[in-house]
């Protein structure tokens, strides 16, 4: 097969994998096989093939995603997957495509903007019938890739190829990675915009998910008013992935729009467990299926700032900031609510959605934070408690992490505790623990004492309570200076052993792991401004 003026294998079909592309058979293709940038009309994707790598080398592969796709230790080490997963080849039954979508970015409707640096093989089901797509992230060239290249660089591919794992391991709704290659090329970038372009090893991500399906996927086609296309993808969408809500009808439309609602619902609640911070929730990286998709700027609030972003492009207005994911989710609802108004007719039944949505998540806020608590179920004064301790904790420094997994050994079945008895469990998460005085230290001591009476109402031991916590509060996070680490090693010399490491640290992130305590250090000085530890851009 040719790309450009360079060719790709066609192998035989590769270990067993059974391919059932039903997203490429069930919409209209875009009739034009030119891949150059340009408008795509009336089409859900346009076929393209991946751009051929000069010298492949797989750097590491999550086990537990090859295993549910049926493939074997064998497989993965053979020849073929490696030209598979870095763009050398393709099997027979896949049918690589880059998916038309638009989106709303920093809350502006940006237009198409679609697949313009990944590149989907095709739809594997597995033996129990699930589902599978596979992508390949920085393969290259399609007709949306605007002025880009199409091609992705290690730095930015380490870093989602370990939060995908991570993210999967916590508990919290995620697309998966199956691999990571290097590619043997160079990639140029300006990581900051700043001017200072320069030349970085090239690198691809296999990602999987039950589909790729974004909001801005139904965006484009309302946004152009073509409402047959619209229509087709709310069916697809429904029978292939939805399919116990019955029939396609505007009824049926709503319903789907509801559980989208509730699933995203869902997944803000795990983002705010964790700490994560997403930093570039436009309408194009929200998946229908309630995943975290598309890792660039990604964080985790080392120190617990409400306000923070880990995205340089929305740092004057702070858009997407941790305290702002909710209604940020909410906001980009409505969008697909707007988007899919056209097939259901009744603004009403949209609005059920919509309160779904609010409802599910403060409700699982609530509880969740009850968890974190180790509180049990909800009862009166626990939404005072609770927000009592989110207005304490930005007053000074203090690890989230950190704070939640010390807060589980202060023991609350006891007598009464001096204030240096009560600190000791949560002293490690402050940053600058000379700043805890005055009124400050006092109001810490304070919450701790109603913190340790409610605590003594649930019934339970200390060591029931701080069992029940530390399976909610992780104490193993991707943190960004670890990953900034294994990007280091990776990149100036061609050490691959912490990405490693890092994986299997983060497979088992609420267990105490003996010789890994390093892994669970609050970020260190040296990290506060470096780059790629404290904010990054669309481009890291």
């Amino acid at each position: 097969m040719a790309h450009g003026t360079a060719t790709i294998a066609t192998l035989p079909s590769f270990a067993g994998l059974h391919f059932d592309n039903r997203f490429t058979r069930d919409l209209p293709g875009d009739p034009s096989s030119e891949n150059r940038p340009r408008q795509v009309y009336e089409a859900g994707y346009s076929r393209v093939l991946p751009k051929p790598t000069t010298q492949p080398v797989l750097v590491h592969y999550s086990a537990e995603v090859a295993a549910e796709l049926g493939l074997h230790v064998a497989d993965i080490v053979s020849p073929e997957f490696l030209q598979l997963m870095s763009g050398n080849a393709v099997a027979d039954g896949m049918d690589p495509h880059a998916a038309c979508y638009g989106g709303h970015q920093f809350g502006n409707w940006a237009g198409q903007l679609g697949d313009g640096r990944a590149i989907t093989l095709g739809e594997v089901v597995n033996e129990p019938g699930e589902r599978f797509m596979l992508q390949l992230k920085g393969a290259g060239p399609t007709p949306y890739s605007r002025m880009a290249d199409g091609l992705a660089v290690l730095r930015s591919s380490i870093r989602e190829f370990l939060c995908s794992e991570a993210m999967h391991h916590l508990g919290v709704p995620t697309t998966r990675a199956l691999s990571l290659a290097t590619t043997g090329d160079q990639v140029l970038r300006d990581m900051f915009y700043d001017g200072r372009a320069a030349h970085e090893p090239g690198a691809v991500v296999c990602r999987v998910a039950p589909s790729f399906i974004r909001f801005g996927s139904f965006e484009i086609f309302a946004a152009r008013e073509d409402h047959e296309t619209l229509r087709m993808l709310a069916d697809h969408t429904i029978a292939t992935h939805f399919p116990h809500l019955g029939d396609p009808g505007p009824e049926t439309y709503a319903a789907w729009f509801t559980e989208v609602a509730r699933r995203t619902a869902e997944m803000i609640v795990h983002w705010q467990r964790v700490g994560f911070v997403h930093g570039v929730m436009n309408t194009d990286n929200m998946s229908i299926h309630g995943l975290t998709i598309d890792y660039g700027p990604y964080g985790w609030l080392e120190d617990y700032d409400p306000s923070w972003t880990p995205n340089t492009t929305d740092a004057a207005n702070r858009r997407y900031r941790f305290a702002n994911q909710p209604a940020m989710a909410q906001w980009n609802l409505t969008r697909l609510a707007n988007a899919i108004f056209p097939l259901v007719g009744n603004a009403d039944l949209l609005h059920e959605g919509l309160e779904r949505y609010v409802d599910d998540f403060n409700v699982g806020w609530q509880q969740m934070m009850n968890d974190k608590l180790g509180l049990g179920p909800v009862t009166d004064g626990d939404e005072q408690l609770v927000g009592a301790l989110l207005d304490l904790l930005p007053r000074t420094e203090t690890d989230m992490t950190l704070f939640f997994r010390g807060l589980a050994q202060v023991p609350a079945t006891s007598g009464p505790l001096a204030a240096e008895a009560l600190l000791a469990p949560i002293a490690p998460a402050y940053y600058l623990p000379e700043q805890l005085t005055g009124d400050l230290l006092d109001d810490t001591v304070a919450w701790l004492e109603r913190y340790r009476t409610r605590a003594r109402a649930t019934g339970l031991s200390d060591i029931d309570r701080a069992d029940a916590m530390n399976q909610v509060n992780p104490l193993y996070v991707l943190r960004n200076y670890l990953a900034q680490l294994a990007i280091d090693a990776a990149q100036d010399q061609d050490d691959h052993g912490m990405v490693a490491e890092l994986l299997d640290v983060l497979r088992n992130p609420y267990r105490e792991q003996p010789g890994m305590e390093r892994y669970a250090e609050k970020r260190p000085d040296w990290a506060r401004t470096r780059a790629g530890c404290s904010q990054l851009s669309c481009s890291s």
